[in-house]
């Protein structure tokens, strides 16, 4: 089974919306589920190494890095890069990859299922 996950908001929005997000991934893998993540809108401060954790807030950036370690792919829209977050024009950390919106279309196409946050 293929499940896509979305992530739309910025990561330290005050909520646990993301982390918890970022927990279920974990959680899938551990039952053997293939996940792909997409960022898009201001989710994309979660790939800049620029994006650091208010205090008392969990480390969004090195979840997702130790998903990409696992071996998740993770792209995060280009598009948003020059227009989203907190940090705008801010380069993604390594392994998180730049695409456009048609491979995060291709990526719809081919999941069984699509969650978003």
């Amino acid at each position: 089974m293929k499940t896509l996950i979305i992530f739309n908001r910025n990561p330290y929005d005050g909520t646990d919306v993301t982390w918890n997000g970022l927990r279920l991934v974990d959680k899938l893998l551990d039952i053997g589920v293939e996940v792909r993540i997409f960022l898009m809108n201001d989710s994309v401060d979660m790939a800049r190494d620029a994006a650091k954790p208010p205090e008392g807030f969990f480390d969004l950036g090195k979840m997702l890095k130790d998903l990409i370690a696992k071996g998740i792919p993770v792209k995060v829209c280009g598009t948003c890069k020059v227009r989203c977050g907190i940090h705008k024009g801010e380069p993604y950390f390594e392994g998180a990859q730049e695409a456009k919106m048609t491979e995060l279309a291709e990526w719809v196409k081919e999941a069984d299922k699509v969650i978003t946050f």
